[in-house]
């Protein structure tokens, strides 16, 4: 993995540019889709039903689709960096999984989307404290320590969530589950999504303002605290910032897998860098990638599927030319 300590290359800010072009006009286009029609003149002329669908409904998900794009991808982007490893993505060390066994636990013994989405919240950030809790037992604080305390948590976590599922009603509960674990953005409103945002946003301009020691984190240990870099501290801090991020996204809208890890490698080929610019890049591709697979979502079909059906589509074979990429560059 290049390392790249400069600014940005023109050609990053151009790709950067379009980038953010393009995720405007896919945000244009999803807040006018959907079963209810929205018009502009409509909302011009100020028709109630229309303003309250809109403000409530669509740029509500909308928004989420955008920073949660952009927040899984700079999470991916976070991981594979101070991993040092291509194929880490923002489920690495559990926080997919507790949030899946912490949404169970709240659509069983709670009632109420909000309900759920706490509950989501509380499962991964359980399973992050865990997991950081683990690897701080090391002392030398090697990154491969937090990858194993990770596949620990998540192995408990599918543990619980096995035993839940066996608790639930199969007509009303399981499915629920079933379906939360697929990921989606329909039951966002904009009722529900004010707190988990804010912290998602203060996370994200957390990492962009540590982006430099997160960039020395992907050399040598020892290079890195030759540099002044105080490892264990730096990595505890970035890993958790970019897993609250993820954790807050996740219990909003389920489990969306392959954007933190198709949108990081997506930027780092454009642009041929390991730098901010590329974090950068890669959290608007993460954005647009998710805006257009919810669009796809809600017009594909008669009935709305899971978000997570299109990103799939898309990062199973791109996770296999990754792994012949690295076989060829072997």
């Amino acid at each position: 993995m290049k390392l790249f300590m400069g600014s940005p290359t023109v050609k990053t800010r151009i790709f950067c540019a379009a980038g953010a072009a393009l995720l405007l006009a896919l945000a244009a286009v999803s807040l006018l889709t959907g079963k209810y029609p929205l018009t502009i003149e409509g909302l011009w002329a100020g028709d109630e039903m229309q303003l309250r669908v809109f403000w409530t409904l669509r740029a509500s998900r909308t928004l989420v689709g955008v920073v949660g794009g952009f927040a899984l991808a700079v999470a991916g982007f976070v991981y594979q960096t101070v991993f040092r490893n291509p194929l880490a993505s923002p489920d690495v060390i559990g926080v997919s999984s507790g949030a899946s066994a912490g949404a169970a636990a709240g659509i069983l013994f709670f009632s109420g989307a909000a309900a759920v989405t706490v509950s989501a919240f509380a499962g991964a950030l359980a399973a992050v404290c865990l997991s950081l809790a683990l690897s701080a037992l090391d002392r030398f604080g090697k990154s491969g320590t937090i990858v194993l305390a990770g596949i620990a948590v998540h192995s408990l976590a599918q543990t619980a969530l096995m035993c839940l599922k066996l608790t639930a009603d199969p007509e009303r509960e399981l499915a629920s589950i079933e379906y939360w674990i697929m990921g989606s953005l329909n039951g966002i409103s904009g009722y529900s999504m004010g707190p988990a945002l804010w912290l998602c946003a203060a996370c994200l301009v957390l990492l962009f303002l540590l982006h430099r020691p997160i960039l020395i984190l992907s050399a040598e240990e020892g290079e890195a605290r030759m540099l002044g870099l105080s490892v264990g501290k730096v990595r505890f801090v970035v890993l958790l910032a970019a897993t609250l991020a993820v954790s807050c996204i996740v219990s909003l809208s389920g489990l969306i897998g392959f954007v933190g890890l198709l949108a990081p490698h997506g930027a780092r080929l454009m642009t041929g860098e390991n730098d901010s610019g590329t974090m950068l890049l890669g959290g608007l591709l993460g954005s647009v990638l998710l805006v257009w697979a919810d669009i796809l979502a809600r017009t594909a079909a008669a009935t709305e599927l899971p978000v997570s059906i299109f990103t799939s589509l898309l990062g199973a074979p791109f996770l296999v030319f990754l792994i012949f990429r690295g076989r060829q560059g072997t």
